[in-house]
């Protein structure tokens, strides 16, 4: 708990780049969200679900669960192009969209990502 309060802490952005098929579980993704730090990640695990374009985050590339091999070469290149062209620039030059980008992270991802849903919904379907 100490080790994941002192790294979201002062987090401008949260970088996921997992391997698929393996996803890590995504919950460091989310306490970033509900801290108000947007994911820059594979569509992969939680953030198929998360990920809304320049809403609450950005996708390194498409769906990786589609690909059927990985590029790391050309992964690399869509996570630079992403973070060269989209994330830095409007970090820098449009504070109030990025401010946005943050709002909708707390407000969509952690609003849905949560504990009080996840225990909801194994009761319904692994007990209902």
């Amino acid at each position: 708990m100490d080790l994941g309060r002192l790294m979201t802490a002062g987090a401008d952005l949260w970088l996921n780049t997992p391997q698929p098929p393996l996803e890590a579980s995504g919950t460091s993704g989310m306490k970033a969200a509900v801290n108000g730090v947007p994911s820059l990640s594979v569509r992969d695990g939680w953030w198929i679900e998360g990920h809304i374009e320049g809403i609450t985050g950005w996708a390194i590339g498409k769906d990786h669960a589609a690909q059927e091999s990985q590029d790391l070469n050309r992964d690399a290149g869509l996570l630079y192009e992403k973070l060269e062209e989209t994330i830095i620039p409007m970090f820098y030059r449009d504070r109030s969209g990025y401010t946005e980008v943050m709002r909708h992270a707390i407000a969509l991802n952690g609003s849905f990502f949560n504990t009080q849903r996840m225990v909801q919904q194994y009761v319904v379907r692994a007990y209902l």
